[in-house]
């Protein structure tokens, strides 16, 4: 089974008229980058790693992209399949207008739902990240027999992992019309760059051009109304974390935890708290913020392939 992902390579041991062969892991890393259209939207997508190998899909959080994982993708991609996708309205992804297209969560589930199915992948590790959470969640509970593994990196599910900012969300839940300065900051230049480097103890290793080109991409035409559509039907998402827990509570998916701890949006009890519905769960709290993985990446890498090699049957 495992040579099925692992290049042989013929290594001559000469010992007397002996010759041996060793294997190397497969070096497959490069990604492509292609699209397939889904329910008539163009979905953008990463791929890496030998396509006979266990899949992971790496779903995407605000305000960003599939782009978000380019470091993360070649140290997985020697050993896994890995798919990222844009969602709609993100990346390079098509953004229909809200006339056409209803920006909810469980509208982005399912067109991501969908497209799996268009890449034939039935079974795969799910790695949720911010936004990619409640799409996730959505995606696994309509059809949970996809699911064989959870990577879980600040993408909440409980209530005590919501940060002190959702209480003037909260407002803005409570009456949009009242609040539209809420959306402002929610979207403005000085909010992007803090989902990066607020809580960071390595601010040497965030590149600007993060969100700087983030900010770009969510200051094109049409991007105001599809994001204050998103951010008021997060409420639905808290709504749903009992629906979630209960999920988890009944099908136990081998679940890792990789968590910045410093994230001020997501805080840290948010990951602690699925050890009460995965006992099993492995948590680890990281000394970073909201996006992990800008600055501890090996590492996170290291605790995806040590987790994903003790689940891989």
């Amino acid at each position: 089974m495992k040579a099925r992902y692992l290049l042989t390579a013929a290594v001559a041991l000469t010992v007397g008229h002996t010759v041996q062969a060793a294997s190397l892991e497969s070096t497959s890393a490069t990604t492509t980058y292609q699209r397939q259209t889904v329910d008539g939207v163009g979905i953008f997508y990463r791929e890496a790693g030998p396509k006979d190998a266990p899949t992971i899909v790496l779903l995407h959080g605000f305000p960003t992209s599939s782009r978000e994982f380019d470091a993360l993708i070649p140290l997985l991609a020697t050993r896994y399949h890995i798919i990222a996708p844009d969602f709609p309205g993100f990346g390079h992804s098509d953004v229909p207008s809200p006339s056409s297209y209803t920006y909810t969560f469980e509208n982005l589930a399912k067109t991501t739902n969908d497209f799996l199915d268009q890449l034939k992948i039935t079974k795969c590790a799910f790695y949720l990240h911010d936004y990619g959470g409640p799409v996730g969640f959505r995606m696994i509970l309509s059809r949970p027999e996809r699911v064989q593994a959870l990577i879980i990196q600040n993408a909440n599910a409980y209530n005590e992992g919501l940060g002190p900012k959702w209480a003037g969300i909260a407002k803005y839940w409570a009456d949009p019309k009242a609040h539209p300065e809420v959306v402002d900051v929610f979207m403005s230049l000085a909010a992007t760059e803090q989902r990066h480097t607020a809580g960071t103890s390595h601010p040497e290793r965030y590149n600007p051009d993060l969100w700087t080109d983030e900010h770009a991409q969510i200051s094109r035409p049409g991007q105001r109304e599809i994001q204050a559509n998103l951010l008021y039907d997060y409420r639905t998402n808290v709504a749903s974390y009992p629906d979630w827990q209960a999920w988890l509570r009944q099908h136990k998916p081998p679940t890792l935890v990789a968590w910045g701890r410093n994230d001020p949006s997501f805080i840290a009890p948010g990951a602690e708290a699925f050890k009460r519905d995965l006992p099993d769960a492995e948590i680890h709290l990281l000394d970073a913020g909201h996006f992990a993985f800008d600055e501890a990446n090996d590492e996170i890498a290291d605790l995806i392939l040590k987790f994903m090699a003790k689940h891989r049957s």
